[in-house]
């Protein structure tokens, strides 16, 4: 496993952390507690030491409440405030609590306050004053919310969809998150699983507690076409399609971790085995951006925009 610098905190992150969201039943499907248990031993003895979870992810805080008495020191745990009626403070309380832990290390709002929410961002930081949390964070979903929290000195770090399928908003503002010395975590850079090769023409999201079933068939076929096009990484020395997804956001320096969502001991095997590199080379760099703009997925005014932002990749173009 290689380990880098989370932002300027002074913590070591595992580059492949474990998404939790699945482990709690009720986004991707049904899944016994002792999986769950399973998968996360199996990700720790492959060097994973981030996780990821939220309140809202079912029973996934209460799974890790199972599983961290007695190795708390060797995970950093990240969890989320998602708007609960009982306020952030309370919410917090109340995850300590499921979690079985004192404080967490990093706790981010789940999307960027504004307005007359901006107060949030006050309280978030009073809870890492009071020790509830080591460290402040929020995730973000458009070049707009990276720009208004780049204004905001006190936040650690920022979670971030970011893949083969989903350039944007990530390149679009790229050098501004090196430069702010922020930990940048990337989430869903397997597109919900598109990406790891699972899925075909046949395949139907029906579960209610699956979030795919919101997919409409013409969203499904479309993705997978997508997908199709992306083969070329397997032939260009990347190993598996699913390899090189997860390698591509690691490809770019100022990304501190990238979560994989996990369910069981046999997924945490696959995935936290997959070995991260930081080098495409300028070939074939070259040929996912022409890609990624073929396909719309990055619109040419974007690129123009982005293009004094090369500096954080390590893929030279």
């Amino acid at each position: 496993m290689q380990y880098r610098p989370f932002g300027r905190s002074g913590l070591r992150v595992s580059a492949l952390g474990f998404g939790a969201w699945a482990i709690g039943g009720k986004a991707y499907g049904p899944v016994e507690a002792g999986d769950s248990l399973n998968a996360l031993a199996r990700a720790e003895e492959l060097g994973c030491n981030f996780v990821d979870t939220a309140a809202v992810y079912g029973n996934s805080e209460a799974v890790l409440g199972q599983f961290l008495p007695g190795r708390r020191d060797k995970w950093i745990v990240a969890t989320k405030y998602s708007g609960q009626d009982a306020g952030m403070t309370a919410t917090l309380e109340s995850q300590l609590r499921a979690l079985k832990v004192d404080a967490v290390d990093l706790y981010q709002i789940h999307w960027v306050p504004r307005g007359k929410q901006f107060a949030m961002f006050e309280e978030l930081e009073r809870l890492k004053v009071a020790g509830k949390t080591r460290l402040i964070g929020v995730s973000l979903y458009s070049k707009s919310d990276i720009d208004f929290v780049l204004a905001r000195s006190a936040i650690d770090s920022v979670q971030i969809k970011f893949g083969l399928l989903d350039p944007l908003p990530m390149l679009a503002r790229v050098e501004a998150l090196r430069s702010s010395g922020l930990a940048v975590i990337v989430r869903s850079c397997l597109k919900e699983g598109f990406l790891s090769g699972k899925f075909n023409t046949a395949t139907a999201f029906t579960a209610a507690d699956d979030q795919r079933s919101q997919w409409s068939r013409g969203d499904v076929l479309r993705t997978l076409e997508q997908v199709e096009r992306f083969r070329f990484l397997e032939a260009a020395n990347q190993g598996s399609l699913v390899s090189a997804a997860v390698r591509y956001p690691l490809s770019y320096d100022c990304v501190s971790t990238v979560i994989l969502g996990t369910k069981t001991a046999q997924q945490a095997q696959q995935n936290f085995s997959i070995e991260p590199v930081r080098d495409f080379g300028e070939r074939w760099g070259r040929r996912i951006d022409a890609l990624q703009k073929e396909l719309g997925l990055w619109p040419w005014r974007e690129r123009l925009a982005s293009l004094a932002s090369r500096g954080c990749s390590i893929i030279h173009r």
